[in-house]
């Protein structure tokens, strides 16, 4: 019975880094304005991006009617997306926009799945799910923030839960492409549409930086973003989404705030309590139990997707 194992670890090691990278970022926004920051990580990718689709695959185009979907995906995804995220986090604590973002994710991924993409939703996933759910709470409320719904957060609450439902539709709306092309043809493109939406929001923002005094921190962090949040990550998270499907994948980005904790811990000297730890198993045990799962879900319907 085929295993895709690769491709689970592969989704387990893209969520760390991206966990990770809070602990990264947090750090590098000490020098850089959020929005410029965001644009260096998705901007400096293209070259390589367009490199490594030339070698491998020896061509980079794709027809004019996917170009104009894919500038479509770049503009919702990296650019709208990004910048919601940031502030998401900025009008609302960090443990609200955690679990608005993160936990509802996989849950709208599966439910459009199946809708707009024929997906199955077996048992197993849903099981395993709600206690991958679950974990993901224990891991964000069991934090020193907890969970604050007050009036002060609603914006930042509302816009949170947004980009779960925004980010499922997202991830759905790549699949016809890369079907059709591949994950780094499709990673290319988007990405590249996306910096180019973004570069008129950092106008403003270049002056700002004194770039003779970068710390070498500084460049750490653009470096781990370019080619290791973005690069690997967006080429592998898209990869594996294609074989294991979306609702399955989606249910990987339980392990970032799990990653983000780990990193707060060694990067800030943040407290781990015990009910994170709990939350932590409880997490692992949901995701174990979705990667034995051995019904695929529906193979993507490139008819539906031209319709898009």
């Amino acid at each position: 019975m085929e295993r895709n194992w690769m491709y689970y670890a592969g989704l387990v090691i893209v969520a760390a880094i991206w966990g990770t990278n809070f602990a990264v970022s947090k750090q590098a926004m000490e020098t850089f304005d959020p929005i410029l920051f965001t644009f260096l990580r998705f901007g400096l990718t293209i070259p390589f991006f367009f490199m490594l689709l030339k070698l491998k695959e020896g061509s980079v185009g794709v027809s004019l009617k996917d170009a104009l979907k894919l500038a479509l995906i770049g503009l919702v995804g990296v650019t709208g997306l990004e910048i919601a995220t940031m502030y998401s986090i900025k009008w609302t604590t960090i443990a609200n926009a955690s679990l608005l973002n993160v936990a509802p994710w996989p849950v709208f991924t599966a439910i459009f799945g199946t809708f707009l993409m024929g997906e199955r939703i077996t048992s197993r996933l849903v099981v395993g799910g709600l206690v991958a759910m679950i974990g993901v709470g224990f891991v964000i409320l069991g934090g020193d923030q907890g969970f604050d719904l007050s009036s002060s957060h609603m914006l930042g609450n509302l816009l949170a839960l947004g980009i779960s439902i925004v980010g499922a539709l997202f991830n759905l709306a790549c699949l016809p492409l890369i079907k059709r092309y591949s994950a780094l043809r499709v990673s290319a493109w988007y990405i590249m549409f996306g910096s180019l939406f973004m570069a008129p929001l950092t106008f403003r923002s270049w002056g700002q930086v004194d770039w003779g005094a970068l710390s070498a921190g500084s460049y750490i962090a653009v470096i781990y973003n370019v080619f290791f949040c973005t690069i690997f990550a967006f080429v592998v998270w898209n990869a594996s989404m294609h074989k294991v499907g979306a609702a399955h994948s989606s249910f990987f980005r339980y392990v970032t705030p799990a990653a983000a904790m780990i990193a707060g811990y060694f990067f800030f000297g943040e407290t781990v309590s015990i009910w994170q730890g709990i939350g932590s198993i409880f997490m692992a045990a949901g995701l174990i139990w979705i990667t034995l799962d051995h019904k695929k879900d529906a193979p993507v319907d490139t008819a539906a997707g031209r319709e898009a």
